[in-house]
């Protein structure tokens, strides 16, 4: 009787369990979510030695991660120069060499565009420091002698010329600021001079493993690509496959697009720097139009950063014309800001400005300057996905506008009205 009962309880707990839609699969996903959970729990209990593991790893794949970025940098011009430049040649001797000539115009170029822009730029800025050198004490002398006069004037400017020419006496003493600082730290700046010696042979090394490694993934990457979509396709399903090379193939457009797109800007934008300040006759026209085509290689913040620096350098020259050059470049900001860059940079990613503000800022504040470079690709990526996948919703529920029938009816009404 017992076992009789125990197999009725058996059988009603099997029908009960599937009334209530327990299958399999339902079962696997919640296992899944369970693990899920406890995945989680560990980590938030010990965020401390996850973390640490994590940063101990980011350093051992620093170089590896760092020769990622440039094969991806370096493959833009390489594809265009074996696309279009090398199209023509075809045959035995291309399978070879085509590659590989292609990868070595690719890094030429790079290599002369950072050799003109530091060949044009650091000698100005040197001559420019040299000159600050002399004129600035000069600059001093004269603004105490006019203070003086204007102190007899005004007896109320007496204390602050005081001060002043107390400061100048502090300049003469700088020298022996300077030999008590070499009798007495000689040791400090040794044990420095070695720690920043050691951070230049580890940065050296890492760059030679990151350079060699985009070289590697540059002339290997048809197999690496294939390589890991058998490895996605032994691993995961068909749909999530799918899924991750959607992704994928959409992170690699979007980041190409807008390497393209600000590299593009920025040479408009130092072009017209340059053309404007000829027109004006104002001095180092080249080599400002070139430091803010540089700096405007970052979004949004970039070409501030050149327009501080040319006007700091104008300033050596004639103030005036650095006042000027400051209204210059507000204008030419704006015609840029709201004519070329949503044209050359904004429709290539396909993100609308607010959000690619709001990528710059989010990504400045957690990553620095390359959280300001990789945000707004993530950003138009994950924009991209979530409108596709609000559109789908939407068609499915009957309604692809997403727009409910009470309101367009109201739209209607209004529009009759």
């Amino acid at each position: 009787m017992k076992s009789l009962r125990i197999t009725r309880f058996a059988q009603h707990s099997g029908q009960g369990g599937k009334a209530m839609g327990f299958s399999k699969e339902t079962i696997k996903q919640i296992r899944r979510l369970m693990i899920f959970g406890a995945v989680l729990v560990l980590l938030l209990m010990y965020s401390e030695k996850a973390l640490e593991t994590a940063l101990f790893f980011f350093r051992i794949a620093r170089p590896f991660l760092y020769g990622g970025a440039i094969a991806f940098v370096l493959n833009l011009p390489m594809r265009g120069i074996e696309d279009r430049l090398l199209k023509s040649w075809k045959g035995k001797s291309a399978k070879k060499f085509k590659r590989p000539v292609s990868m070595l115009l690719a890094v030429a170029a790079v290599i002369l565009v950072i050799t003109l822009v530091i060949s044009i730029i650091l000698p100005q800025i040197y001559e420019t420091a040299a000159t600050l050198g002399k004129e600035i004490p000069v600059f001093f002398s004269n603004m105490l002698v006019e203070l003086e006069k204007l102190s007899q004037k005004y007896p109320e400017l007496k204390d602050p010329v005081a001060a002043l020419e107390d400061l100048r006496i502090n300049w003469e003493s700088v020298a022996d600021g300077i030999i008590g600082f070499l009798k007495n730290g000689v040791g400090n700046v040794l044990t420095s001079t070695v720690n920043v010696a050691g951070s230049i042979v580890s940065g050296i090394v890492n760059g030679v493993i990151s350079v060699i490694f985009a070289l590697y993934i540059l002339s290997q990457k048809e197999k690496l690509r294939n390589q890991g979509i058998r490895i996605l396709t032994a691993y995961f399903p068909v749909k999530v496959k799918d899924k991750i090379l959607q992704i994928c193939g959409l992170l690699y457009k979007n980041f190409s697009n807008f390497i393209t797109g600000q590299c593009l800007e920025a040479v408009i934008l130092g072009t017209m720097f340059v053309i404007a300040m000829t027109i004006f006759r104002m001095p180092y026209a080249v080599m400002v139009g070139v430091l803010i085509a540089f700096t405007a290689l970052i979004p949004i913040v970039g070409a501030f950063v050149g327009c501080v620096a040319g006007a700091f350098l104008i300033l050596t020259e004639n103030p005036v014309l650095a006042f000027w050059f400051v209204i210059m470049f507000l204008i030419l900001q704006q015609v840029e800001g709201n004519l070329i860059y949503p044209k050359v940079v904004g429709s290539s990613v396909g993100l609308p400005s607010i959000w690619v503000l709001a990528a710059v800022s989010l990504g400045g504040s957690m990553f620095g300057v390359a959280g300001i470079l990789f945000f707004i690709p993530f950003a138009a990526t994950f924009y991209a996905l979530f409108r596709d996948s609000v559109n789908k919703r939407n068609a499915r529920q009957g309604n692809p506008s997403g727009v409910s029938k009470q309101t367009s009816a109201k739209k209607e009404e209004g529009g009759k009205n």
